[in-house]
């Protein structure tokens, strides 16, 4: 009884926002019976400006809408993964993960991230583990579900291999905004406000508000991508495009994408054909996953009682 009414007692405090020590904590969103407070939202946003450090440049207002979204969907996700797969295994490829992880924050050494992390947020190694070890977990479950129907066309991809040469490929470091608009809302409106977001903020802010890609808490940086494993759309589109600017919104299904250029870069190959076939069938295979994950948590979310303050 007393555990009872110990655990009653720690909500009403919540809720009235009681002050521990001299910081206020109050209720800020839950997610079914799992709350999210203030701190975890101050936590959050420290760790997405860590990610993101020109996040720091937008209102508090947006960056706290930015954090909460962010621990709803985190919420989700790890309760979807339970359903099905078990969360406290060890995962073999964690440690590769962070390691990729790290490295495209521009940190060589894990010691390195490590202090970046004691400096510029209250998350320790473990926990950014944690968080990373969800990411993964999530790709499991979605592949899991969806890898049977992902199609891929390899004559079409065999064919764009045949008119490659052994001679210099163009790379390009790509940013990305991946949006769709919700029910009655005007695409022209949509695509203004995220233009005028773009001016005004820059492209990766703009990401971290708008795009529902993965890629959004790093503010919408995918890396380096190779012109041979684009599409011909795309591709030609960003032929024409110079390194800074964006391309126009590109409908992709019933969503659109909005590439930057961040740079651009001539590589001398040797094609191997059997290896570029492999890794076109990959990035193929993970362009229809990352649509699945999309279409997968909307599903998913539905069911949850989602209260925001």
């Amino acid at each position: 009884m007393f555990k009872k009414f110990f655990f009653v007692s720690i909500i009403f405090f919540f809720s009235l926002g009681i002050s521990f020590s001299d910081t206020k904590v109050y209720i800020f969103a839950s997610v079914d019976d799992k709350i999210i407070t203030n701190l975890d939202i101050k936590k959050e946003a420290d760790y997405l400006k860590a990610l993101n450090p020109n996040l720091a440049n937008l209102d508090e207002k947006k960056i706290t809408k930015i954090s909460k979204e962010s621990l709803i969907n985190e919420i989700i996700k790890k309760n979807e993964i339970k359903k099905i797969l078990d969360l406290n295994k060890e995962n073999p490829i964690l440690d590769d993960y962070l390691r990729d992880f790290y490295i495209k924050l521009n940190f060589n050494q894990l010691s390195d991230f490590e202090n970046y992390l004691i400096s510029s947020t209250n998350y320790s190694l473990n926990e950014v583990k944690e968080k990373l070890k969800i990411e993964i977990m999530w790709n499991e479950l979605i592949f899991f579900k969806y890898n049977n129907q992902v199609i891929i066309n390899k004559k079409k991809l065999l064919k764009k291999i045949e008119n490659l040469d052994d001679d210099f490929i163009k790379e390009y470091q790509l940013s990305e905004i991946i949006f769709d608009r919700k029910k009655n809302e005007n695409l022209g409106d949509l695509i203004d406000k995220i233009n005028l977001s773009i001016k005004e903020t820059g492209f990766n802010n703009s990401a971290n508000i708008y795009s529902i890609s993965e890629s959004s808490k790093m503010g919408g940086k995918i890396g380096w991508v190779a012109e041979n494993n684009l599409s011909k759309e795309i591709s030609s589109i960003l032929k024409n495009l110079e390194e800074g600017q964006k391309t126009k919104p590109i409908q992709i299904g019933n969503k659109y994408l909005i590439l930057k250029i961040e740079k651009i870069k001539q590589k001398k190959v040797s094609i191997d054909r059997n290896e570029e076939l492999t890794k076109m069938i990959k990035f193929e295979t993970n362009k229809q996953l990352n649509q699945f994950s999309k279409i997968f948590f909307d599903k998913s979310k539905i069911n949850y009682t989602i209260n925001e303050k």
